[in-house]
Formats: structure tokens, sequence, C-alpha cells
């Protein structure tokens, strides 16, 4: 190596990542000093780097290209003979000009490289143990040094030495990586004294994430090269969020909320929001409309405080789970976007109650309240719809502060392959979250570590704050977009039955239609409740409803699977009997 040194300033894009050779040649071992003595040091642009030249790291860093225009989510119409955007065909996404731009000009510290590299090698060498090269590459908020150890030197030998390399750097965070997976190369990840802030305009500003194919991607943050971190919640496909207080958990989902919110239609995403803190999530209230699906009871309220009221919307999902199932069973496919491909391609018989499925979303703030105070009432639903609910496009993510094993049992960390872990109190909290330690060192204000099968990536989350939030959801309310929250089905009350199947409970609160729905029924002979959707324009679960309603008033017969159901009356004037019937018994 070249005993010049090429500071960073030639780089004129100060957000790319930079790749750091450094190579000690104090020891005696290379006689090839500076004339001030000191270690050679070789600095290169990761774009700039010849294959000649030894730099581990380049190969595995992808710089970001910004996004083109000012919204990244898709413009284009669905081209397909139903447009599931109808009929707010003219919805206008968010533009990035909401989010607020940050100062992110990253000059690298090349006199704190040099004093964690003296030092690292120091520490090493006072332990015997012999390095031939070092790497570094500096992130926003963490610098990872690549350590090719001697041939001969033990890994467990370095991985031992964690607390001494901490001791000697004064640095609070160290974390060591032995080996780094596909590397001959062991990483040490030291904080930054001064970090950058990764702002979520400069994330979702990326063409990564403008032309994602992903079905829900979520953009949480950047790794330590720099590189926008993305995940797809429909593959992962239930996630797990742990963190202790102040430690970036909230900014965490919000930056979930927002990079969904900028990539899918309100025809193909809802959201049910659950916030024992009654303020975490309140900021949504203006979009619930548009983005929340509800129980018809909390349709006023639908972001959801009470913990009964969870009970049973998590039942009321159960339900929908097992209807969106019986659904795909008739289209003859496995998975929503199969089915959904199917229906907008007219390949569906909308008379046996087919609709577009949007996907719907999840997310528990502070799940260990839930827990102390409805226990298992709360777990079992979880658990049922973290088992079966991923082909239908149902997706959860669970926060909590106290990932204890009273809280997040076996069965529910069965089903949540995906943990996202702020920093934690304990290592056994770490090995709690994500079954080994590493989440007890991060350095917090957005530090995590991101698990979804094989090793933890460490990632700066991105930030968000409260204005952005209020910003986009502006937006997004005064664009065209359904006027109610998406309808839920009432879930099954398990105290009822004991009156007689369909019972005349049913005929306690007739719907507004049914004199008009029993008419139209008699008069085509035709007991079908897309009919009736289609005739009074209302969803599936409120037409299913007038349904049970008819048949226990004895206007039709019970269900047939997908077949109609049988008219019982014949005539308008044995109906108007029947009505005066039903009405006169209330």
């Amino acid at each position: 190596a070249s005993p010049e040194v090429s500071t960073a300033t030639t780089d004129q894009d100060d957000d790319k990542p930079q790749v750091v050779d450094l190579t000690d040649t104090t020891q005696g071992q290379q006689p090839t000093a500076t004339e001030e003595g000191e270690a050679t040091l070789h600095v290169t642009n990761a774009n700039e780097v010849k294959n000649d030249e030894a730099s581990l790291t380049v190969e595995k860093i992808n710089m970001e290209d910004k996004a083109t225009g000012n919204t990244v989510g898709d413009e284009n119409q669905p081209q397909a003979p139903i447009n599931p955007w109808d009929p707010y065909a003219r919805y206008k996404f968010p533009t990035l000009t909401l989010l607020k731009k940050y100062d992110t000009n990253a000059n690298i510290d090349m006199d704190e490289i040099k004093a964690n590299n003296a030092r690292i090698i120091e520490v090493l060498n006072s332990f015997g143990v012999q390095i031939s090269k070092i790497n570094a590459t500096v992130g926003p908020t963490v610098t990872l040094y690549e350590i090719t150890p001697a041939e001969g030197v033990r890994i467990s030998k370095i991985r031992g030495l964690e607390a001494d390399i901490a001791l000697s750097l004064s640095a609070l965070g160290i974390r060591i990586i032995a080996p780094i997976p596909g590397k001959g190369t062991i990483g040490i990840e030291v904080p930054n004294k001064n970090p950058q802030i990764v702002s979520m305009e400069s994330v979702l500003n990326s063409k990564k994430f403008q032309t994602t194919k992903m079905a829900l991607p979520m953009a949480v943050g950047k790794t330590i090269t720099n590189e926008v971190f993305m995940v797809d919640l429909a593959k992962i496909p239930h996630l797990l969020v742990a963190g202790a207080t102040g430690m970036g958990k909230s900014v965490g989902l919000n930056a979930i909320i927002t990079s969904l919110l900028y990539k899918k239609h309100p025809n193909e995403l809802k959201f049910v929001l659950v916030d024992p803190k009654k303020v975490e999530f309140s900021v949504y209230s203006k979009i619930t409309p548009h983005y929340m699906a509800a129980l018809p009871e909390n349709e006023d309220e639908p972001i959801i405080t009470d913990v009964q009221k969870v009970v049973r919307t998590l039942n009321s999902l159960c339900k929908l789970m097992d209807h969106r199932y019986d659904l795909l069973k008739k289209a003859q496919v496995k998975k929503i976007d199969e089915y959904n491909d199917k229906f907008i391609h007219h390949r569906l018989n909308l008379s046996d109650g087919h609709e577009y499925m949007p996907y719907i979303v999840v997310i528990i703030d502070e799940f260990g309240d839930l827990i102390m105070t409805a226990g298992k009432e709360i777990e079992l639903p979880i658990a049922r719809i973290a088992q079966l609910a991923r082909a239908v496009g149902i997706h959860m993510i669970i926060a909590t502060q106290r990932p204890t094993t009273k809280i997040i049992t076996g069965n529910i960390k069965a089903n949540f392959p995906g943990r996202m872990a702020f920093r934690v109190a304990s290592q056994i909290d770490s090995r709690t979250i994500l079954d080994r330690t590493g989440a007890e060192q991060l350095v917090g204000r957005g530090d995590m570590l991101f698990l979804s099968g094989g090793d933890p990536v460490r990632v700066q989350c991105a930030f968000i704050d409260t204005p952005e939030i209020e910003a986009i959801n502006d937006h997004i309310a005064d664009q065209p977009g359904p006027m109610d929250p998406m309808e839920l089905p009432e879930p099954d009350d398990p105290q009822a039955g004991a009156g007689g199947p369909g019972g005349e409970s049913n005929l306690g609160s007739l719907d507004t239609f049914f004199d008009e729905a029993a008419r139209a029924i008699v008069i085509t002979q035709q007991g079908s409740t897309s009919m009736i959707q289609r005739r009074f324009s209302i969803g599936y679960n409120r037409a299913g409803r007038l349904m049970d309603q008819l048949e226990a008033a004895g206007i039709v017969g019970a269900a047939q699977g997908s077949k109609p159901r049988e008219v019982l009356i014949a005539d308008e004037n044995t109906l108007n009997v029947t009505l005066a019937q039903v009405h006169g018994n209330r």
C-alpha cells in the first residue's frame, strides 16, 4: 500500500460510505512507515476502488440512488378489467416534500479512526493476538473494523476480549462479530463519537424503495454501510419489537407505518392500531376513514385503547381470517396475492361473495400491559392469527418494553420469526427477544438489531418527528377515500348459543335495510348475499348479518355453502304478514 493519505474530502457525495484500509506497521513486521512514523493509512471512496486494491468490504457496498420524482408510491394504476383502486382512483400518494431534510454531510474523523485502530491493535497484541490487516467501514452511527487475523489465531480468543477492547476505546456499545458471515474476517463495531441523524426522507427518497416490488415494504433505516435497510412484512410475516423506554421503539413503529403509507393505496392496506397508552397512535386519527379497520361499535374511535375492545377485535380478525380462507378455498388458490390477481382479472364469480382483499396490519404497542390485564384472552387469538393468517394477508407487529418470558411466551416467539431489538436492560432480555446477546450493548437512540432468519443486522432506525407525521396525515385526509373505516365482522360471542340456533337475538336490532332487502329477495326469488351487497351498496359483513336476520325471520333458508339460500316466501302478501309479525314481536 502507498504511504500517501487521500482524505475523504475528495468525495463529492458525503452521504456515501467510506472504506478505510488500515495496516499497522509499528510492530516492525513491515518497514513501510511514513516519514512521520505513523501507520500506513489509505482511504478510498467505495466507488473508486480498483480490482487490484485489497478491500474486502467494497463488494458488499451498494451505493444508493435517489428516487426519481417527488413520490415513491406507484402512480400507475393496475391495468386489469377491475381496478382495485376504484372508486378512489384519483388518490395521490404522499410526497417526499412532506418530510424534513437533515444536514447529513458526513466528515470522516481520521483522528478518531487512527486512534481506534491503534488501540485495537495494541489491545490484541498485548494478549498475543497478531493481525495481518484491518479494514474500517464508516457508517452513520457505527464504524465497522474488519480484522484479518494472522494464521493460527483462535477466533474464541478474540471474542473473549470484547470487554478489554471496550475499556481501551472508552466506548459504549462495542460488539464483536466473530466471524463475519460470508467473509474470512472478524468484525468489531465501534460507535462514532459524532453520530449522524438518519432521516426518514433519506431512507424513502431512494430508488431502492421507489422501485421495490415488495408487497408490504418496511424501510426502517440504514445499515453500517449506509444502505437503505428494507424488508417485506408479507414475507417475515409477523414482527416482534422490544426495547427499553426511550430507545427508539415508538419511532421505529412510526417509521414502519410511514413507509407503508407512502407505498400502499387505501384500498390495498388497512391498519388495526392498539394503543394502551392512548397517546402513541392518536396522531393517526385523521386517516382512520382511509386506512383503518374496526368493529361497527368502534367506528367512532377506530384506534383501540380499551382492553376489552382489543379482545373483541382480535376475535373478529380470527373470524375474518376464517372467512377469507373460505373464499380462497372457493377460488382454488393458496394465498392472497393469487386471489386478488384472479379477482381483478374477472376470473372469480362475484355471486359467490368474492371481494378484493386488502392487507391488514395489526400493530400492538405496550403488549406487556395487555398481557398483564387480559392474559390468555389476548394471547390465544394472537397465537391463532400468527399461526394461520399469513396466507390471507393479516400480519402482526407487537411491541413491548419488557421482553420477559411471561410476556413473550414460547408460543408467541415461535410464530413471530421477525425480531427488531432496540437497546434492552440486560443480557436476559436480549436472549428473550433475539435468542442471543447483543441488544444490551447497543447505544440507544434508534440503534437496533434486526433479525429475520440468519444473523442479526445492525441498523440505525430512521427518525421521523410528530410534525412530519401530521403533515403526511393532513395530505392523506385531503385525498378522496373511504368515508368510514373498513368494517370487521362481529366476533362470535362465547356466551351466545344458549337460546338455540338463529335465535330471536338476531331480530333484536334489525338492520335499516331489513324490509327493503326482504322485498328484493321475495320479488327476485334469489337469496344471495352478493345481490344484497350490490343492490344496497353495503359491505359483505353487513350483508351477511342482514341475511342472518332474514333467516331468523323465516324469509330465507339456511346457508348452503356457495349456493344462494332458498327463499321460503313465495309472494308479497305472505311477506307483508311475516314483516308485521316480526315488527310486532319486537
